[in-house]
């Protein structure tokens, strides 16, 4: 008598088959996207994915100047009036505008370790967020006749997590943030010499 289950070696074929469809199949993500084994369980946001930020954060790198010479105190004098200030900011913002990024990426992060209630704030933050989107792609989420998309989705969840984040300080972490960028970044851009390359091309430039 025959049964329609699977056996012997077709058994362990089938259930190779069903893993590769739960963790490689486009499929597996609702938004589209795809994605490779468990990450594509995350459920991101539609038009967002982890390959795009690496993407971002890669291309950025390769655009780096090298640290030594970006610190390199020899390449540092004070500028001779305003106008030559102002030709060392623009240029060196345009030189070093990957390095500048990471800075400010780094002061981000030290002021969100620094604060363990900021953290806090932010936990519940993404927590709203992941817990509307899911909602979302469960049925879809209309307030006042409107369907909410992602933008509303991150919204909301930034309503629902507020009190926490005033609680937590982060209009003050936010002002911080924004002063150390501008200062580091202002002070580097102003002081750091122009290279060569760029101050040929302020030579050539009409009068």
């Amino acid at each position: 008598m025959s049964s329609g289950a699977p056996s012997g070696e077709n058994c362990l074929v089938d259930m190779d088959s069903k893993a590769g469809d739960m963790f490689g199949s486009e499929d597996a993500h609702p938004t589209g996207t795809g994605g490779a084994g468990i990450l594509a369980k995350l459920w991101l946001p539609k038009g967002f994915s982890i390959s795009m930020a690496k993407e971002w954060i890669d291309r950025r790198r390769l655009s780096i100047r090298p640290w030594a010479g970006f610190v390199d105190q020899r390449k540092f004098s004070k500028p001779r009036n305003f106008g030559e200030m102002c030709q060392r900011m623009v240029k060196n913002v345009e030189t070093f505008n990957s390095n500048y990024t990471f800075i400010f990426l780094g002061l981000i992060l030290y002021c969100i370790i620094s604060s363990p209630m900021l953290l806090i704030a932010l936990a519940v933050f993404l927590g709203a967020f992941y817990i509307i989107h899911l909602k979302s792609l469960e049925s879809k989420l209309v307030i006042l006749g409107k369907q909410l998309t992602v933008p509303h989705q991150m919204g909301l969840a930034g309503a629902v997590s507020l009190p926490v984040f005033w609680l937590a300080g982060a209009g003050a972490a936010v002002f911080w943030v924004l002063g150390a960028t501008l200062f580091v970044i202002g002070s580097h851009a102003a002081f750091r010499e122009l290279e060569g390359s760029d101050m040929e091309e302020l030579l050539m430039e009409p009068v």
